[in-house]
């Protein structure tokens, strides 16, 4: 019983703070940060959910439903590659729309991080189930660390809560979950300094 319900509670931790919804958070949080006003926050957040997460997301629900992948989340390192390829491509998209728009330094910076880190997890997938779960978590963290202060620190509270749930629900190994963390807090963190902006 108790096993069931760990089970569950897991499972709704990964779904909650899954890789989509935690992007999402991080182009809305840097996009009203770093915009002059809140309909130019609301462009550039429309504009780079359409062309970084909506890509993949439909991409990915094509291909469970045509058996390809065997869920959203793969648990199948090799049906990783195809998707982190599309995140990369989408990223480079992303990166180049805002830098020849002009676009806010944070957000070109966000995406040039972003990119650098979807080819190291490309990579390390080749061998190895990296955790993009909590490699998200982190870097949003990180990036509220930056914005706002070691008070932002706090939010490791949910590094911790994802990195439980992904465990629990035996999707990687305690290597592959902090190695995802430390992977996306250190990309983050080299990104935005290159940048300028630490």
């Amino acid at each position: 019983m108790q096993t069931d319900m760990r089970k569950r509670i897991a499972d709704l931790t990964s779904n909650i703070l899954n890789p989509f919804l935690v992007s999402l958070i991080i182009i809305l949080v840097l996009s009203f940060e770093s915009a002059s006003g809140i309909s130019d926050a609301l462009k550039w957040s429309l504009i780079l959910v359409a062309i970084s997460i909506l890509p993949v997301f439909s991409t990915t629900v094509y291909l469970v439903r045509k058996g390809k992948l065997d869920g959203i989340f793969t648990a199948v390192r090799k049906q990783r590659t195809g998707i982190y390829l599309l995140s990369g491509v989408c990223a480079a998209v992303g990166y180049l729309v805002l830098l020849f728009s002009e676009a806010p330094l944070m957000l070109r910076a966000a995406f040039a991080t972003g990119l650098s880190g979807v080819v190291m997890f490309t990579v390390i997938n080749l061998w190895w189930k990296i955790s993009l779960h909590i490699a998200l978590v982190a870097a949003l963290v990180m990036i509220m660390v930056i914005l706002y202060g070691w008070t932002a620190t706090s939010g490791v509270v949910l590094v911790l809560l994802i990195a439980w749930a992904r465990l629990a629900l035996k999707q990687h190994s305690l290597a592959q979950v902090v190695a995802g963390a430390l992977v996306a807090a250190l990309t983050t963190v080299a990104g935005f300094y290159l940048f300028g902006l630490i």
